[in-house]
């Protein structure tokens, strides 16, 4: 049984890394690595690669940046090549980026069985090309694996067959239980001058927050009224790092007292930084389940989030805009110990790839 495994965002190494190796112990499994190289810096792909212990990509896409349409169009005729040498069994994609889509296209239309994990999540929110991308990908495969209870419900109000939805937990979560003791090892908090429990750690990405003069002086205000409580450590994406510069507001984030800024890490540095932050604020979608299982705060920027149940069982809490008053209201309660314990969703237990890889393998016979 061959299965090709799309990875094409860096999130989606972290996916593909415990189903890799759930595949490997199975011998009658043919497991391979396609990047589709949608979400590609040399260094840190590398970093990724070697610390999920993932070997080197079977195949190298090279397709980088573009319009979605652009995106989508140069991976799906690239990925045809791939597909028409492999000759596989099964396609396996993850999550929603554009590489998602584009291979699922691919499959369907080369007559190949596909596979989609975290599979049900929806935001509600058809303005966010991962949204449909989501949609689109649930509609047409053969085997779809959930990670929450909310995922049930949506893929049965969308009138797909019961037999092909299965819960099986989360494989984020699985490479999340397999590395944290490794991730413990590394000097990041060293680097970064600070102790556990000692700093916030901010993250921010989105282009609706980002992309826009109004959105980054909400940023910088949220960070200077962070910083009076605690050391704030930012890992600042390319993106945010560019529109600073190119609305003149560099020189202001560079001066606020109390705050690190740092690259782009490593999924083992950003996992300790996570672990032992006292308050995470961010606008990431996959935060917000590592902070649920971490059992960390998180506060995220979205309107909506296609993963409910980090808000119903977890740590996380929802804020509709980048409001520095409200930010600095929830950070403040969440400092004085006034937030609730979340619990661990079921089935977050680090073995959902073990059990996708069972029952692909046992369906595949």
């Amino acid at each position: 049984m061959k299965i090709l495994n799309i990875v094409g965002a860096r999130p989606n190494f972290m996916k593909i890394a415990p189903l890799h190796r759930a595949f490997q112990q199975h011998e009658q499994v043919e497991s391979k690595i396609v990047h589709t190289g949608q979400h590609y810096d040399e260094k840190m792909s590398d970093i990724f690669f070697n610390q999920l212990e993932l070997p080197k990509p079977h195949y190298f896409l090279g397709i980088g940046g573009g319009s979605h349409t652009q995106q989508t169009a140069k991976i799906m005729i690239a990925f045809e090549k791939v597909v028409e040498d492999e000759k596989p069994d099964l396609i396996l994609v993850v999550g929603d980026v554009n590489s998602t889509i584009a291979c699922t296209l691919v499959a369907i239309k080369m007559g190949v069985p596909l596979a989609h994990v975290e599979a049900g999540l929806r935001s509600g929110d058809r303005t966010m090309p991962e949204e449909v991308n989501r949609v689109l990908t649930d509609s047409v495969s053969d085997y779809l694996f959930v990670t929450e209870q909310s995922g049930m419900i949506n893929l049965a109000k969308e009138g797909i067959a019961d037999e092909k939805v299965f819960f099986v937990g989360n494989v984020m979560i699985d490479s999340l239980a397999y590395f944290r003791e490794k991730a413990a090892n590394n000097d990041i908090l060293q680097q970064a001058d600070t102790k556990a429990g000692e700093y916030i750690l901010m993250t921010m990405h989105r282009p609706a927050n980002v992309d826009n003069e109004a959105g980054l002086k909400s940023i910088l205000k949220i960070i200077k009224n962070a910083a009076k409580y605690k050391k704030v450590v930012f890992p600042i994406h390319p993106r945010t790092s560019n529109n600073m510069a190119k609305f003149g507001l560099k020189d202001q984030l560079e001066s606020i007292d109390n705050l690190v800024l740092m690259g782009p890490q490593g999924y083992l540095q950003f996992l300790k930084l996570m672990e032992n932050a006292a308050l995470i604020i961010t606008d990431s979608g996959g935060i917000q389940e590592e902070t649920t299982y971490l059992q960390v705060p998180c506060l995220t920027f979205r309107d909506s989030t296609e993963r409910p149940i980090t808000t119903t069982l977890g740590t996380n809490q929802l804020l509709r805009d980048l409001n520095p008053v409200t930010v600095h209201e929830k950070m403040v309660e969440i400092l004085n110990g006034q937030t609730r314990k979340g619990v661990i969703p079921p089935l977050w237990d680090g073995q959902a790839a073990e059990r996708i890889a069972a029952i692909l393998v046992e369906k595949g016979k």
